[in-house]
């Protein structure tokens, strides 16, 4: 995410470089300032990850993974997923066998996604 960020940031410095070495006219001038202020306004949501335990699950969560529509399954790993405005939701690695596979379910246990 921080490469993204600075990236995106270096983006906007060399395009503003570019036009600034440009800029003769007064039409040029105003692209100028449409462009710094698309820069400006510009925002970006921040993703918080933090690991949980299996066994410090919420319920609705240990009452899915021990369902049907899991069984056999095991929760290898398990992460707190916050995106800005977003309701938290939790990322299950979980594994069958050789097979493994990724569920984001929220606090209650229901798939979002």
């Amino acid at each position: 995410m921080k490469k993204l960020i600075v990236s995106a940031f270096a983006l906007g410095l060399i395009s503003f470089a570019s036009v600034q070495a440009t800029a003769q006219t007064a039409e040029s001038a105003q692209t100028e300032t449409k462009q710094e202020t698309t820069t400006k306004t510009t925002t970006t949501t921040k993703e918080d990850k933090v690991a949980v335990k299996p066994e410090d699950l919420p319920e609705g969560i240990k009452k899915t993974i021990k369902g049907e529509e899991f069984s056999g399954w095991t929760v290898k790993k398990a992460f707190l997923i916050k995106e800005g405005d977003k309701t938290p939701y939790y990322e299950l690695q979980v594994a069958k066998g050789g097979e493994s596979a990724r569920v984001k379910l929220d606090k209650d246990g229901n798939n979002v996604g």
